[in-house]
């Protein structure tokens, strides 16, 4: 089973963008999807995430200008993203953990131009 992301591209600063991630196929007993993200030279770290019963974590960086969803029939997990800025600009990577399984997406790069 594959995460296959979509979404990202280059966007101007106070922008938006939506990003999705849709499992290739079924996954079962997923505790929560979320996404992380990655700057050039930076560590990996997580944006957002949420739980199957919809419970939410939110960076403090990004409260109340992303928001985390998800559909849980269709193994889809979407990350709107609004009010975007230049340090927002980073690899987005989904992930799904079922419990001892990780699975995660290839990564999608958004750009955030000044």
């Amino acid at each position: 089973v594959q995460l296959v992301e979509s979404g990202g591209g280059l966007v101007q600063a106070g922008g938006s963008l939506r990003l999705s991630c849709a499992a290739s196929g079924s996954i079962f007993g997923i505790d929560y999807m979320g996404w992380y993200r990655q700057a050039p030279g930076k560590q990996r770290e997580l944006v957002t995430r949420i739980t199957i019963g919809g419970s939410t974590y939110y960076e403090d960086s990004v409260k109340g200008r992303f928001t985390i969803s998800r559909d849980n029939a269709k193994n889809t997990v979407y990350l709107q993203m609004n009010s975007l800025k230049p340090e927002d600009t980073a690899v987005y990577y989904c992930y799904f953990f079922a419990n001892p399984y990780n699975y995660w997406g290839q990564g999608t790069q958004v750009t955030v131009s000044s």
